[in-house]
């Protein structure tokens, strides 16, 4: 048994330039109204092989070998751009600070209430 892992390797790098696409994934560039939007991901990849030989008296001959590849494709989120102004806006649910600030309108207002049903009471 010959392995060929410079042919694996090549193949599976091929087949991740053809299918670890925008295109593929999520989609082409669109316009929505005055703005063009342009869908970007996150491409992963992870290969490993091993193989070996030995040969042992009176048992014959012995060989192994074992390849294996992953492909994680996440969509991340869309350039945006409207004249010559262009932005990121991130796909999906926010972390850490960005969570944090996306909050402060909701707290901010929940303050004003408060405040106002306080000035209402005295």
């Amino acid at each position: 048994m010959e392995l060929h892992f410079e042919e694996l390797l090549g193949k599976v790098t091929d087949f991740i330039k053809s299918e670890a696409k925008t295109e593929t994934v999520v989609g082409e560039q669109f316009d929505l109204g005055e703005f063009k939007c342009v869908p970007v991901i996150k491409v992963g990849m992870g290969f490993g092989s091993g193989g070996g030989e030995g040969m042992e008296p009176k048992k014959g001959k012995g060989q192994g070998g074992g390849a294996a590849a992953g492909v994680g494709i996440e969509p991340i989120g869309f350039l945006v751009a409207k004249g010559d102004e262009i932005s990121f806006l991130e796909a999906g649910k926010t972390h850490g600070l960005a969570a944090a600030f996306e909050k402060v309108p909701d707290l901010i207002e929940k303050l004003a209430k408060s405040k106002g049903r306080e000035t209402e009471m005295a």
